[in-house]
């Protein structure tokens, strides 16, 4: 929405003869805005209303915009190094050569990741993220994120992704090996831990 800055001078203010001065003109003004009456109440709702949109392009308005600004940057980051993170683990920790993540889905995961840090003091910055897949044969890390390095963490979020049970997909079977093929699941687990509180970790799961 884009605000207009209201003059303060031109409103109420009435096309004067020539002959009267300056000085009657800026008299009577005053005594229109100290005068009770509807006048007096219209420029009196006008300044504030004035005053308000003002206050929408006021410094600290600005910061907050720059602060979603700056998570939507860390949430795009933290989406490609989720990514990356998966990619590198494929010949490493997941021993396939095909990895394959449903639609959107790592940036799905990144928005909860956000959520999920919302409380926290320095929000997604604080965040110790770290990435698994699990599989039939158990539980496989395939890396660590630190959203801000500068940052000392106050959390750890750990992301589960999950494989599914057929280890692969059909239309692929034929140009690769059975174990060479891996699926995710659209489901996945989101872990919170905080590191210095004795409190439970929170697990919630998502579809």
């Amino acid at each position: 929405m884009v605000y207009t800055t209201a003059l303060l001078f031109g409103h109420g203010v009435p096309v004067l003869p020539e002959e009267e001065s300056v000085v009657e003109m800026i008299g009577r003004y005053f005594s229109q805005l100290t005068s009770p009456g509807p006048k007096a109440t219209s420029g009196r709702r006008g300044s504030v209303e004035s005053c308000d949109e003002r206050e929408n392009n006021s410094p600290v308005a600005n910061w907050e915009a720059g602060l979603e600004h700056e998570e939507r940057l860390l949430q795009q980051d933290v989406t490609r190094q989720m990514e990356r993170c998966l990619t590198e683990a494929k010949a490493s920790a997941l021993h396939c050569q095909v990895l394959l993540l449903p639609r959107q889905m790592t940036a799905r995961v990144g928005q909860d990741v956000v959520r999920s840090s919302a409380d926290e003091p320095c929000g997604l910055r604080g965040a110790s993220i770290k990435v698994y897949v699990e599989r039939k044969d158990g539980l496989k890390s395939v890396g660590s994120i630190l959203p801000d390095p500068s940052v000392t963490p106050t959390f750890e979020l750990s992301v589960i992704f999950k494989a599914d049970k057929k280890d692969g997909w059909p239309p692929l079977m034929h140009f690769f090996d059975t174990n060479k093929v891996l699926k995710l699941r659209p489901d996945y687990r989101l872990v919170k831990r905080k590191l210095y509180s004795s409190a439970s970790p929170v697990i919630r799961d998502f579809n």
